[in-house]
C-alpha cells in the first residue's frame, strides 16, 4: 500500500468515529427511545400505550416515504448537509415531544423525528460514506455498524438515569441538546465535502437511476429481503419478552436472555471487520439470513435453547446491517449508490412502521407461539429470496 493510500485511509477514522457517535445518539433518541419512555409517558399523561407507540410507527412511516428524497439529496450535495439537517430535525422533534401537552402535539413531534430519522440513521450514513469513498467504503460501513451496535447499550441506561432525575420530558429535552450541541456540530466539523470530480458531475442525469433487466431483478429482491427482515426484527424487538414468557420464562429470565442479542450483534460485526472485506458481501448476507432463520426457528420450536437461538439471531441481525449497506455498493457501484440506498430504505422503513401493529394482531388472534412460527416462515422466505438473489448476482 502506498504512503498516500495509508494517509487516505487514516483520515477516514475521524469521520467514521464521529459518525459512530452520531449513530449512537440518533438511534438511541429515536428508534430505541420508547423502550424506556413509553410506560412513564402513559402513566404521566393518561395516553394509551398504543397511541404512544403508534406515534413511533407514524415516524417510521414518514421516514420511509421521504427516504428516496434523502438519497437523491446525498447524491447531489454529499452527506454533510443532509446528516446535519437530520440531527437538527431530530432535536426539533424531541423539543416538541418534551413540551407536548396533548397527544396530537406528541404525534407532531414524532412526525418531525421521522424526517430526522430519514436523514440521520444508517441508510443516509451509508450513502454518505459511499459518496465519499466509492467502492472502498465497505470497511467504513462495517466499522460504522460496530459503533451503532452500542446505541441501546449506551442510551437505554442513559435514558433510565435521566428519567429518574428529570422525568420523561427532561430526557427528550436532554437528547435535543445533545444533538444541537454535539452530533450536529460533529457532522459539520468532521464530514468532508464530496470529491470534487463527483461534485462537478452534470445534473442532467436522472435523480432516480433507471434499472432494467437483471439489475431491476436484483434491486427488487434486495427490497423484498429488507421488507421481510424489517418485519422480523421489529416484531422480535417489540414482543421478545412476550414470546419468552409465553414459553414459561419469568420476566427477569426473559430480560437476561434478551441481553444476549446486543453482544452477539457486535461480536458478529467484529468478525466481519476482521475479514477486511476479502469476500463478496453476498456471503455476509447469506450467513446473516441463515443465522436469523436458524435463531427464529429454534426459538419457535421451544427446545429450551433460547439463549443459543438469540445469539444466532443477534449475530445474524448484526451482519444483516452490514450487508444491507455493502451489497448495493458492490452490485450497483458508487455513483448510483446514494440514490439507490434511499430507494431501498423506503419499503424497509414502511414495513418496520407496520410491524408492531401486525405483530399485535397476530398475538391477539393466534397467540405468541403461532406468531413466532409466522416469523419463522418469513425468515425461511428470506432464505428463498437469498437463493434467487445469489443466482441473479452470480449470473
Amino acid at each position: 500500500m502506498t504512503d498516500a493510500a495509508v494517509a487516505g485511509r487514516s483520515r477516514r477514522w475521524p469521520v467514521i468515529s464521529a459518525l459512530g457517535v452520531v449513530m449512537i445518539f440518533t438511534w438511541g433518541s429515536t428508534y430505541y427511545l420508547m423502550t424506556v419512555l413509553a410506560a412513564p409517558i402513559s402513566r404521566d399523561t393518561g395516553w394509551s400505550l398504543g397511541s404512544i407507540t403508534g406515534a413511533l410507527s407514524a415516524g417510521l412511516l414518514v421516514a420511509g416515504l421521504v427516504s428516496p428524497i434523502v438519497g437523491r439529496a446525498i447524491a447531489r450535495h454529499g452527506g454533510r448537509p443532509v446528516l446535519s439537517a437530520g440531527c437538527t430535525l431530530i432535536a426539533t422533534g424531541l423539543l416538541v415531544i418534551a413540551s407536548a401537552t396533548h397527544l396530537w402535539i406528541f404525534w407532531t413531534g414524532w412526525l418531525l423525528l421521522g424526517l430526522g430519522m430519514a436523514a440521520g440513521l444508517y441508510d443516509p450514513a451509508f450513502a454518505s460514506l459511499g459518496r465519499l469513498y466509492g467502492r472502498e467504503a465497505r470497511s467504513a460501513i462495517t466499522a460504522l455498524t460496530l459503533w451503532g451496535g452500542f446505541a441501546s447499550t449506551v442510551c437505554w441506561p442513559l435514558s433510565t438515569l435521566m428519567l429518574e432525575v428529570w422525568g420523561w420530558r427532561g430526557v427528550a429535552a436532554a437528547y435535543a441538546v445533545i444533538h444541537l450541541f454535539g452530533t450536529m456540530p460533529l457532522v459539520l466539523w468532521t464530514v468532508p465535502a464530496p470529491p470534487a470530480q463527483i461534485e462537478r458531475r452534470s445534473f442532467e442525469e436522472p435523480d432516480v437511476p433507471r434499472l432494467a433487466g437483471r439489475e431491476a431483478i436484483v434491486f427488487g429482491l434486495m427490497a423484498a429481503m429488507l421488507v421481510l427482515n424489517g418485519l422480523i426484527v421489529v416484531n422480535v424487538s417489540t414482543w421478545l419478552f412476550t414470546f419468552l414468557q409465553a414459553q414459561g420464562l419469568t420476566l427477569s429470565a426473559a430480560v437476561a436472555l434478551g441481553a444476549l442479542i446486543g453482544p452477539a450483534q457486535v461480536g458478529a460485526r467484529v468478525l466481519e471487520m476482521a475479514g477486511r472485506g476479502r469476500h463478496h458481501p453476498i456471503w455476509t448476507l447469506a450467513i446473516s439470513t441463515f443465522a436469523i432463520a436458524a435463531g427464529i426457528l429454534l426459538l419457535a420450536a421451544d427446545y429450551g435453547v433460547a439463549g443459543v437461538a438469540l445469539v444466532l439471531y443477534g449475530g445474524g441481525n448484526g451482519l444483516f446491517s452490514i450487508a444491507r449497506g455493502a451489497l448495493p455498493l458492490a452490485v450497483f457501484g458508487a455513483e448510483r449508490y446514494p440514490a439507490l440506498m434511499g430507494s431501498l430504505a423506503r419499503p424497509s422503513l414502511i414495513a418496520q412502521a407496520a410491524a408492531p401493529v401486525l405483530g399485535a394482531w397476530a398475538i391477539a388472534g393466534a397467540g405468541p407461539q403461532a406468531t413466532l412460527w409466522i416469523l419463522s416462515a418469513l425468515a425461511l422466505a428470506n432464505a428463498g429470496f437469498l437463493a434467487l438473489l445469489w443466482r441473479s448476482i452470480r449470473a
